[in-house]
């Protein structure tokens, strides 16, 4: 079993930056690869970010692609996600997700990850 725990949301005027995080527990953090979705009201939950077990591999969605960077610090335990030049149309939830599976396959896939945080709130004023 693992526990994730997402901080770091809050209110932003647009073209502003957060940096949300995502500590992990329960289990051997690095071996895990690991995702961000997000959702904004009345639609569906939608992938943003993913990265490798161990880092080297990441993959954006494309309405992020350049003003995200995901991280991780496996000594830590913790997934980041470095957000900038924000949007309103970046308002959602943000959950981060972690799924066993080492391979990259259907990494944009919200039903490829086995355990999910309760997500944090990200609201971008125009």
């Amino acid at each position: 079993q693992v526990h994730l725990v997402e901080s770091g949301g809050g209110l932003v005027q647009a073209g502003g930056s957060l940096r949300l995080s995502c500590a992990a527990s329960g289990r051997t953090f690095s071996s895990l690869s690991m995702g961000w979705f997000r959702q904004a009201p009345g639609k569906e939950r939608e992938f943003v970010a993913y990265i490798s077990w161990t880092g080297g591999t990441t993959y954006y969605a494309d309405s992020v692609k350049g003003r995200c960077t995901i991280s991780r610090d496996n000594a830590k335990n913790t997934l980041y996600l470095q957000m900038n030049s924000l949007k309103p149309e970046d308002t959602a939830v943000y959950y981060c997700a972690a799924r066993n599976s080492g391979s990259i396959t259907y990494y944009y896939l919200r039903a490829t990850y086995n355990y999910w945080g309760q997500g944090t709130q990200v609201t971008v004023s125009s």
